[in-house]
């Protein structure tokens, strides 16, 4: 059972919560509130998404009740947060969920470049399609741009929280936290959390050697860095590979990556896959 729902969360910016049974898309209507003028500290929580979007314009379903589906507007002061950074946002989400889901359930996810969580499992050589991990969350920010400047963030979040079991289909990618820590999970408990551990992370980061600090946990708990990495750069039919070894994060959270032929390339965003062939 999970505790009653609620519209605040004390003590941080996220003043204004609203829940909702059934939307298209909770980044698409915090984007229109945003164009609007609406606050920051907006947020909508879904209980079902009939078009949740993912990043390069994917679709994102899942069934009623079985995900915590959340999108949160944010106005960063005009010189805190440049656009080259608005993608640290992002980072600074995704500590705030995998904190709070360590916390809440001792499950330890890890942030996989550029806005997933995923939990490492060892390659099963009897799965074909096994890439060495199962995503539990995705993370999508999308921003306006004013004047050359961020006038907002709109950063959503959909964590796998009920599936009971995972779909046979889906098995090789993805799992649940229900599934993983052996127990129900409080979807309002996990917001809450999620939305406190945030108002922390984002505070960090506007303030002066944020970004440092914000990257130096993103790194701690990085999934990506240190493997054998694939990143697929553009879209069909003008797709480019790079196959290289991901070894940092530049001062923006663009990955590096490091060739075979010993170049070093800076990628600002990508699909990356976490190779069979890195040493575990």
């Amino acid at each position: 059972m999970e505790i009653p729902k609620f519209d605040a969360v004390e003590k941080t910016r996220f003043n204004d919560v609203t829940w909702v049974i059934e939307i298209p898309s909770t980044n698409t209507a915090l984007l229109e509130r945003a164009r609007q003028g609406a606050l920051e500290g907006e947020v909508i929580i879904a209980d079902l998404q009939t078009a949740g979007r993912g990043r390069r314009g994917r679709t994102w379903t899942a069934p009623a009740g079985t995900s915590l589906m959340m999108s949160i507007l944010l106005r960063p002061p005009t010189e805190s947060l440049p656009p080259s950074d608005a993608s640290l946002a992002t980072s600074a989400l995704a500590l705030a969920a995998r904190n709070a889901v360590a916390d809440l359930t001792d499950v330890n996810l890890e942030i996989k470049w550029p806005n997933d969580l995923v939990i490492d499992t060892p390659f099963d050589q009897h799965v074909e399609a096994d890439i060495g991990y199962r995503k539990v969350a995705g993370i999508l920010t999308e921003t306006l741009i004013q004047d050359a400047s961020v006038d907002a963030l709109v950063i959503g979040i959909g964590i796998n929280t009920g599936w009971g079991v995972v779909p046979a289909e889906l098995r090789s990618i993805a799992t649940s936290l229900d599934v993983l820590s052996g127990s129900s999970i409080d979807r309002s408990a996990l917001a809450l959390k999620i939305l406190q551990n945030l108002e922390v992370e984002y505070t960090s980061l506007l303030h002066p050697n944020g970004k440092q600090q914000l990257l130096q946990e993103v790194r701690k708990h990085s999934g990506t860095l240190g493997k054998q990495v694939r990143v697929q750069l553009g879209t069909e039919p003008k797709i480019q590979q790079i196959v290289g070894r991901a070894v940092d994060l530049d001062e923006h959270g663009q990955l590096i990556l490091e060739t075979e032929n010993n170049e070093v390339q800076v990628i600002a965003a990508g699909d990356v896959e976490h190779l069979r062939l890195d040493a575990r």
